[in-house]
């Protein structure tokens, strides 16, 4: 008995040691007005010379990766192919961002066509549902930016879709979004609606068409498009030939029952969906790691506000110090999700991965983001607008993915028992 005591308590010891804090973070003092959001959005949207206003410097732990060897390089990567890198510049669209770029692939992975759809339109529409709601629920509904990836196959199935070059949402000289003057009015007149009672919902939509009409411009009826005359809902059907009916979430969280449809009870999931397929957290990364080898790519979304997560040298990864591998579990991201330690706070566009790089048995992924952050590097470099995620990375900080139903084919029968 004694021998067995001291064998396990040996092997504990061991676990223990080989579990310990094997990376360093570090203060990291950073200054206000540097980098592309400064120096370029903000320059563009605002017409406001930021190098010239107050800089303070403010302080950051994060990982200290120096000296790492790290895959941050494209050419590393199996890949898919996807739309050229595009900004959202000041707006909070990367919800429909990522999730447009990810069709754009479908199309691609579908139809061998190269397109690039209006992510603006998209983002029109979903502002209109979100004040009829407003209205159908006498106030108690949010109306934000945020909203979630399957907001675009539902805005789709609902409004059609149009080409990027059709309505960019860009007007008067501007090269990057910014929707904060007009978030700024329509939310004021809502709430004066709220105020006076005025539930009139044509009026109230009218008046937000209005609203955008002027800061974003008009969308458009009809279009060309290699000759042919198309509307949105006929561009959608018969040029794009996307169903959006053919595309589902799959989240991984606890707090709901695994192998049923659920609520993602989050801000950003503003009309209550509960079109969730809800999944243990190992059958989620086997979809991931799985379906990007067959071909598949998927917008991911999740927490990006993290120690591990560094711009300069654009990786992700969990430290030790937060929580070891070997520790990475359902409770572990459920903990965090429920202390709100992990936010749903941006989507993003999984392109790619490399196997086996710190031979650790673990994949990388390539992330293709619209947001930013990964921008503050060479505009011509390859890895210019990417972000490179280790697998526990996702397992731990991303929480959910949407992917054409024909990947997941094993996991939809499930639910159908």
């Amino acid at each position: 008995m004694k021998k067995i005591v001291f064998m396990t308590l040996s092997l504990t010891l061991f676990l223990f040691a080989n579990a310990q804090n094997t990376d360093k973070g570090k203060i990291e003092v950073q200054e206000k007005g540097k980098g592309f959001y400064y120096e370029t959005i903000l320059k563009d949207v605002s017409a406001v010379n930021t190098a010239q206003t107050k800089k303070e410097p403010y302080k950051r732990f994060v990982m200290d990766q120096a000296g790492m060897k790290l895959p941050n390089k494209v050419s590393l990567y199996t890949r898919q192919w996807a739309q050229t890198v595009e900004s959202q510049g000041n707006a909070g669209d990367c919800w429909c961002f990522s999730t447009m770029s990810f069709l754009e692939t479908e199309v691609w992975r579908l139809q061998k066509k190269h397109v690039a759809i209006s992510e603006i339109y998209t983002v029109y529409w979903e502002y209109v549902e979100k004040a009829r709601r407003f209205v159908q629920e006498r106030g108690n509904s949010l109306f934000a930016e945020g909203s979630e990836g399957n907001a675009v196959a539902r805005i789709m199935k609902m409004y059609g879709a149009v080409p990027q070059d059709e309505y960019t949402g860009l007007i008067n000289g501007h090269k990057y979004h910014t929707h904060a003057k007009m978030m700024e009015e329509m939310t004021s007149y809502l709430q004066n609606v709220k105020a006076t009672n005025a539930w009139n919902e044509e009026i109230v939509l009218s008046t937000i068409k209005s609203i955008m009409n002027h800061h974003i411009g008009v969308p458009p009826t009809t279009f060309t498009v290699e000759g042919k005359e198309y509307n949105a809902k006929t561009y959608l059907k018969d040029y794009l030939k996307i169903n959006p009916d053919d595309y589902v979430e799959i989240l991984s969280y606890k707090q709901e029952p695994y192998w049923q449809q659920v609520e993602y009870k989050v801000p950003d999931n503003w009309w209550h969906s509960k079109d969730y397929y809800n999944i243990p957290l190992d059958d989620f990364m086997k979809i991931v790691k799985r379906a990007i080898r067959k071909g598949y790519t998927m917008s991911i979304g999740g927490d990006v506000s993290e120690a591990g997560f560094v711009r300069k040298t654009q990786c992700g990864l969990i430290p030790d110090f937060d929580i070891p591998s070997a520790f990475i579990n359902e409770d572990a991201r459920q903990f965090r999700f429920s202390n709100e330690t992990t936010t749903d706070d941006h989507g993003m566009h999984l392109v790619g991965y490399l196997e086996n790089y710190n031979e650790d048995g673990k994949d990388w992924y390539l992330i293709k983001d619209s947001s930013s952050g990964s921008r503050n590097n060479d505009p011509n470099a390859p890895e210019f607008g990417y972000y490179f995620f280790h697998e526990d990375y996702v397992k731990l900080k991303m929480m959910g993915i949407t992917i054409h139903k024909d990947a997941v084919k094993d996991i939809l029968k499930k639910f159908e028992k």
